[in-house]
């Protein structure tokens, strides 16, 4: 069976071809790196190490690489033999991978009309329906009811920590053990790919926020905060009492939204906050404070990881959200030259202060009773440096 993956970096390799790799497909890369595609064709297999005290090896083999710059023949004909597409590029960039898969589909009807499937595992909501969207603007009319037919875009969720890493192999690369990828399932077409490690469902969007309220959200907590208190690492920043005071009670303000929305199961959520938090603790897979906090005008976006939970916490209790308020406070304090929104965001707060930008940047209405809580922790926050 044949795989082909968009994305040729330490979470397409380290996570998605892995799990390729155990379910008996050769993956090919596409990828625009030169120097990754030339090594994955000339030694044909990599190293993924699961980062823990007791660490493993896997050896993924039995694959290969396509630049698509220079080889986008290769990388379409791959498509037309292809029985499963993925893609972890980074939401930003699957608008201009979406003409070459949108080329390689259209070649495909031509010899090939088997159901397949083109599965976004990106970090964000909603990943392959924005794909579809982009693949078919590159279709004529005519063209669209045999790709609706024949073309599935299941949307997905994935999670695993993949720190940022400079590894004397090339192609080798740390994860931690911990994975999560699910998939819905009503967007499959034809049959189920059987991939060990997919959870297939029929309503993702629990899903999809279950894992960015909690994972993402306290992972933000541990930069922002941790970054405002002077700490490098994560692994550094998760050992300071009043990073884990805040991230706790995040976590359980966005627990609480979550359970109270989604009916999920009180002590079985209460289990994955407690196992998301042991993963952010884990010195083996500790990622930079400025890495995991960069782009923080995103992250502060209404239906972001640390704005939507608040205000879901906020319209099923009544209450307010001191802990994921805190986290907002200190992202807005974030500073890091290296990171334009960053720059851009102190920038604003310069230019506009802070309630004015809070508002820009979460499209919050003036006089939100969330950007009062805000603004009160904006004041108290200081008082944690003392």
């Amino acid at each position: 069976m044949l795989a082909v993956h968009f994305g040729a970096g330490n979470i397409g390799r380290g996570f998605i071809g892995s799990l390729l790799y155990q379910a008996n497909y050769h993956t090919t890369f596409v990828d625009v790196n030169d120097e990754v595609v030339k090594e994955l064709n000339e030694k044909q297999q990599y190293n993924v190490i699961l980062a823990a005290e007791n660490s493993e090896t896997i050896t993924v083999k039995d694959v290969s690489g396509i630049n698509s710059i220079n080889d986008p023949e290769k990388a379409i004909e791959a498509i037309t033999k292809a029985d499963i597409v993925t893609t972890a590029v980074g939401p930003n960039v699957l608008a201009i991978i979406s003409e070459l898969i949108a080329k390689g589909l259209r070649e495909r009807l031509k010899t090939n009309q088997e159901a397949l499937n083109i599965i976004a595992c990106e970090n964000m909501v909603g990943g392959s329906s924005l794909l579809k969207e982009k693949v078919f603007e590159h279709l004529d009319e005519a063209e669209k009811p045999e790709f609706e037919e024949v073309y599935g875009f299941p949307n997905a969720a994935v999670d695993r920590i993949v720190p940022n890493q400079v590894n004397k192999d090339l192609l080798e690369v740390a994860v931690e053990p911990y994975y999560e990828w699910v998939v819905e399932e009503t967007g499959i077409k034809g049959q189920k790919p059987a991939i060990d490690g997919i959870t297939y469902v029929s309503d993702l969007t629990p899903y999809i926020e279950r894992k960015l309220f909690t994972v993402n959200t306290g992972h933000a907590a541990a930069a922002y905060v941790g970054s405002y208190l002077g700490h490098e690492a994560i692994a550094d920043a998760m050992k300071d009492e009043h990073v884990q005071e805040i991230i706790n009670g995040a976590l359980s303000e966005s627990g609480e939204a979550l359970i109270q929305t989604y009916h999920f199961n009180r002590e079985e959520h209460q289990a994955y906050i407690h196992k998301i938090i042991q993963r952010f603790k884990n010195p083996y897979i500790s990622d930079d404070v400025t890495r995991v906090g960069r782009g923080p005008i995103r992250k502060l976006g209404a239906r972001d990881r640390l704005i939507r939970p608040a205000s879901m916490y906020m319209e099923v209790t009544g209450k307010k959200p001191h802990s994921l308020a805190k986290t907002i406070a200190a992202a807005l304090k974030f500073e890091n030259e290296q990171d334009a929104e960053a720059v851009e965001l102190q920038q604003m707060i310069d230019e506009h202060g802070v309630e004015k930008t809070l508002q820009s940047v979460s499209g919050l209405d003036a006089g939100s009773a969330l950007i009062k809580v805000v603004l009160e922790e904006v004041d108290g926050i200081g008082r944690l440096r003392g």
